[in-house]
């Protein structure tokens, strides 16, 4: 018997790691940019495990992955949650550059955090090339409309203004989180997997070579990794 998966448009699919693959298997970054609090952790967890808990806020990056099924591949998402706190914003470019997604993402009931969105815009416009990264801003937390200080209409008139997608979720709900992913991966599909060297293919790790790995990586020690 299989996990109960989310329906999602498309023909496509949601899988665990755990579950067979097509033949062939495209690597895809995707980072989560915004402030403290907004729910990117949560996100991160809706999108890998499809379950929702209560967070800490996150020290340097953590790093979970994800497979979606497309109709003629597959795509692994490797998703780096980034802190949100001002004292490791220096470091936040080392994770976001080279990123085939990155998502923008606010608290819809703190105008403060759309705000920090459109500076996290900036700093990122500095390091993505224009075709090469699918942006999408990603209005979180619609579980608190009533509270709700960014209107959907603000939200769509900035994406627009950018030339970037817009989403507005509920990582407490699950609400619009499966589509999110499975609109990203069509789009990131779409407009990189097509390049010439846009998607790597990733292959599995052989057991035996876990004992030569590399850790010398700038990630190695503040990263927590997930599943």
């Amino acid at each position: 018997m299989g996990e109960n998966l989310p329906r999602v448009p498309g023909g496509a699919r949601l899988h665990s790691d755990t579950l067979s693959r097509p033949v062939q298997t495209l690597r895809v970054k995707m980072v989560l940019l915004g402030s403290s609090g907004v729910g990117k952790s949560s996100l991160a967890q809706r999108f890998a495990k499809n379950e929702f808990r209560n967070t800490s806020p996150t020290v340097g990056c953590a790093y979970l992955t994800r497979l979606v099924h497309l109709t003629d591949v597959s795509l692994r998402f490797e998703i780096w949650d980034t802190a949100g706190q001002e004292k490791y914003h220096s470091v936040t470019p080392l994770y976001y550059r080279g990123a085939h997604a990155a998502l923008l993402v606010y608290d819809i009931s703190k105008m403060e955090t759309f705000i920090r969105a459109q500076v996290w815009l900036k700093e990122l416009e500095k390091y993505y090339i224009p075709g090469s990264t699918v942006v999408w801003l990603v209005g979180n937390k619609g579980d608190l409309a009533l509270d709700r200080q960014v209107s959907v209409q603000e939200g769509q008139r900035l994406a627009n203004e950018k030339g970037i997608f817009f989403t507005e979720t509920s990582a407490l709900s699950g609400d619009q989180v499966s589509n999110l992913l499975i609109d990203v991966a069509h789009r990131v599909y779409e407009c990189v997997g097509t390049q010439q060297g846009g998607l790597s293919e990733w292959q599995e790790t052989p057991l035996g070579d876990l004992h030569h790995r590399d850790t010398s990586s700038v990630f190695a020690s503040c990263c927590r990794v997930g599943p």
